[in-house]
């Protein structure tokens, strides 16, 4: 490769034809790539679709998550957390009848309450 000057003065490098054609090619498929990003970043339809169908899965993940989850939760562990909280109540009446009584007031509170 080798140096010449132009008739205006401008180095002038003399590269074989094969590596112009193989840079030339290059620097259009980098080009190609560029502007297929441009587009896809300028296209809002296509990017909330797709934001939607990642929701949507992620939606249908966390369903099937606590399906499997209620599915696992047997009446069994239902009537034992129940039946604890029986015991519990009938160890501790003073307990129970407090918390009754607060209920009681709290709703009475609510029903005489004036509506606007």
């Amino acid at each position: 490769m080798g140096e010449e000057q132009s008739p205006d003065g401008a180095a002038v490098i003399d590269e074989p034809q094969e590596e112009i054609h193989r840079e030339i090619a290059q620097t259009r498929q980098e080009l190609g790539e560029s502007v297929a990003t441009l587009a896809q970043k300028a296209d809002v339809k296509a990017q909330l679709k797709q934001r939607l169908d990642h929701t949507k899965a992620s939606i249908g993940d966390k369903k099937q998550e606590l399906t499997h989850k209620a599915g696992h939760t047997s009446p069994q562990s239902a009537t034992s957390a129940a039946s604890s909280a029986w015991h519990r109540a009938r160890a501790n009446p003073l307990g129970m009848t407090a918390a009754a009584a607060f209920l009681i007031g709290l709703l009475l509170g609510r029903s005489s309450r004036p509506t606007d």
